[in-house]
């Protein structure tokens, strides 16, 4: 059953990101972005945890999920840190999230020869 429930949620979030690509004059990039700002504000609130909650990793996997670990980082510096943990939470919270894509991306470059999209 929590696979079902991860593919659903997941599944909700990828088709509402295609249907505005397909619809929308947005961009990608500006999709993208707003899935994590989305994401955040509802973390912040304290929906996204219920979210997570029901659906596991197809709540945490999507860059809404991504957005909401940023604002749970951010939220926990600044009660430790106070102020400065506004700009050290997101980035402490994401930090191996951030290191395994730099690292994929390393990888995939060393093992791939680039060409041109021509």
């Amino acid at each position: 059953m929590d696979y079902l429930k991860a593919f659903l949620v997941g599944g909700l979030l990828c088709l509402i990101g295609q249907i505005l690509i397909d619809k929308t004059k947005l961009t990608p990039a500006r999709i993208l972005v707003s899935y994590v700002v989305i994401g955040v504000l509802l973390g912040a609130v304290g929906f996204y945890q219920h979210l997570v909650d029901f659906a596991g990793a197809g709540a945490t996997v999507p860059l809404t999920g991504f957005g909401n670990t940023l604002a749970k980082g951010v939220k926990e510096a600044v009660q430790e840190k106070g102020f400065l943990g506004i700009f050290t939470g997101g980035l402490k919270a994401a930090a191996g999230g951030i290191t395994a894509a730099i690292v994929s991306g390393l990888l995939a470059s060393l093992i791939f020869k680039a060409k041109d999209k021509s």
